[in-house]
């Protein structure tokens, strides 16, 4: 019996780390060449200009610590490889090195969330649940698939708050050590990750609080502050070498996040509800719909079961809760920001199905707790949406005919198609340029087609701060400007909901959807401009 016991076991055991390393390592190569993610461009050109005589890279939103480790990584590799060093690292072997170094994050962050669960789960088959929960969490799929630093941050925040659970059981200087190592990490990845050494100096607080040891946690906090800051400037030395240029970028960071420098790219926010805006269009899609609603009832049950009294409860969600207030209250509100708390939904329904004592009921449960996961994971097993697109424009769209499509999409569609004259329109700037203004209703005037390669403009500038916008997209998507769609690439992989109605950044760079008119009517040229402009023409 004992030994089918533990049999039973290591098949689970298996099988959970078999999905993990399938779900993280699955087409990290996706996008076949070409990069969408505007990060991981960025990040792949700093590192890429690098050399082993000069690593200063020129690039300052993050630390230097993501770009060194895919840089001597790939390094080490080629001299495995070749027996020698390169002088420069190839920018597509840059951004894979990146991508691999994401799901290795993320993959290690899966262990620390298991190893969190042991605090708060008594038997392990509860614990196996969170783990399939995680595991199969859409947010930390997508994350472990871009070469950025979120998977890096989620990773501190997740390991700091296993460490804080540690330091509030027995305070030992080991665990200071390593939360300064973590902690200054993820400083080195990220300057804004200070906040997330919260869940340290909280456990710390609590230990002053339970032992009275106030010398001794006086004396670990400041060594705690002192090596994060040290292992930070270690990691990531040109913030303080090319200090100008650091401060420079974060000016610019800041005023970004702020909102105080509105830019093209941040147009979803205007007029965005904070704490809401997440809780609609950012948690529903990371974390799939039925966890999302089953976390809700989960957190009820906690304080009904008076579990929030419990300090290892409360050194996870108080910290959770800092980061959430203090981020979402941001202009900006992309998902990337939200990410170190993916976690915390898997957890809190998974509270909620172990309440059910019904095998059948706790099943049927995580199957459905699951779906989205799968058929968010499904995205990476199918050709990428932009490649299916292209090849059906190339098919079906006589050649030498002309289309206006939308540039800022960071490559632009189709791809790789020179038999088509394409017209890429800057529509971010068509209510405050002119130029655009002037230009848009001659393109329209001779195009046949009409390609829209994601739901960027049209979803972020259907408000009244972008009446001619407004005013365009209305009239296309009514036929009154005489094109009607003929086809649309749809990637299905958010389960009952629309990605397009999801924060921007959720969709756009994986799996976005493209929407292709063609012009069954022609009108003049002064019918365009006055369907358009309406008395808005500057």
């Amino acid at each position: 019996m004992l030994s089918k016991f533990k049999k039973s076991k290591y098949l689970i055991w298996i099988f959970l780390f078999s999905l993990l390393l399938f779900s993280r390592f699955i087409k990290l190569d996706w996008g076949n060449g070409y990069f969408f993610n505007p990060d991981e461009n960025n990040m792949g050109n700093a590192i890429a200009q690098m050399s082993f005589s000069n690593l200063n890279p020129h690039f300052f939103a993050y630390g230097q610590f993501p770009l060194y480790l895919a840089f001597f990584s790939s390094q080490l590799l080629d001299y495995i490889k070749t027996g020698q060093f390169a002088d420069h690292i190839n920018f597509q072997i840059a951004i894979l090195s990146l991508r691999v170094w994401s799901a290795i994050f993320s993959i290690a962050s899966i262990y620390f969330l298991y190893r969190i669960s042991q605090f708060i789960f008594k038997a392990a088959k509860n614990r196996h649940i969170f783990l399939l929960l995680s595991i199969l969490n859409p947010g930390l799929i997508q994350f472990s698939h871009f070469g950025t630093t979120e998977s890096i941050l989620i990773f501190v925040f997740i390991v700091n708050i296993f460490l804080s659970l540690n330091i509030y059981k027995n305070l030992k200087l080991k665990y200071i050590f390593w939360a300064s190592l973590i902690s200054g990490i993820g400083l080195a990845s990220k300057v804004s990750a200070l906040i997330l050494t919260g869940p340290i100096l909280l456990s710390l607080l609590f230990v002053l609080f339970k032992d009275r040891k106030i010398l001794t946690t006086i004396s670990y906090s400041i060594v705690f502050i002192l090596l994060t800051s040290l292992i930070c400037i270690v990691a990531s030395p040109y913030n303080l070498i090319a200090n100008s240029d650091f401060l420079s970028s974060m000016h610019y960071e800041v005023s970004v996040a702020n909102g105080t420098a509105k830019v093209f790219y941040t147009n979803q926010f205007l007029d965005s509800i904070p704490y809401l805006f997440q809780l609609i269009h950012i948690f529903p899609y990371t974390s799939g719909i039925f966890v999302y609603s089953m976390s809700f009832i989960g957190i009820a049950f906690i304080f009904l079961r008076k579990k929030i009294k419990n300090p290892y409860w409360l050194l996870i969600l108080i910290p959770s809760l800092v980061y959430f207030i203090y981020t979402g209250q941001l202009y900006t509100k992309w998902t990337r920001f939200m990410s170190p708390l993916f976690f915390i939904f898997p957890l809190l329904a998974t509270f909620f199905i172990i309440q059910f004592k019904n095998n059948l009921l706790k099943y049927l449960l995580i199957f459905i707790s699951i779906l989205p996961g799968v058929f968010f994971l499904s995205l990476y097993l199918k050709p990428d949406i932009r490649f299916s697109s292209s090849e059906w424009v190339y098919k079906n769209i006589p050649l030498n005919s002309v289309a206006l499509s939308e540039s800022g999409n960071v490559i632009n569609f189709p791809l790789n198609l020179n038999t088509i004259n394409v017209a890429n329109v800057e529509f971010y700037q068509l209510d405050t340029n002119p130029e655009v203004q002037f230009l848009l209703p001659k393109i329209l005037y001779k195009s046949n087609y009409i390609f829209i390669p994601s739901r960027r403009i049209y979803k972020n500038q259907n408000n009244s701060h972008f009446p001619i916008s407004q005013n365009y997209y209305k009239n296309l998507f009514s036929g009154k400007l005489g094109f009607s769609q003929i086809k649309s690439f749809y990637p299905n992989v958010d389960l009952l909901l629309n990605s397009e109605d999801a924060e921007e950044t959720w969709s756009v760079f994986d799996h976005p959807s493209i929407k292709i008119y063609q012009k069954t009517k022609d009108l003049k040229l002064n019918d365009y401009e006055d369907l358009i402009y309406d008395n808005h023409h500057t």
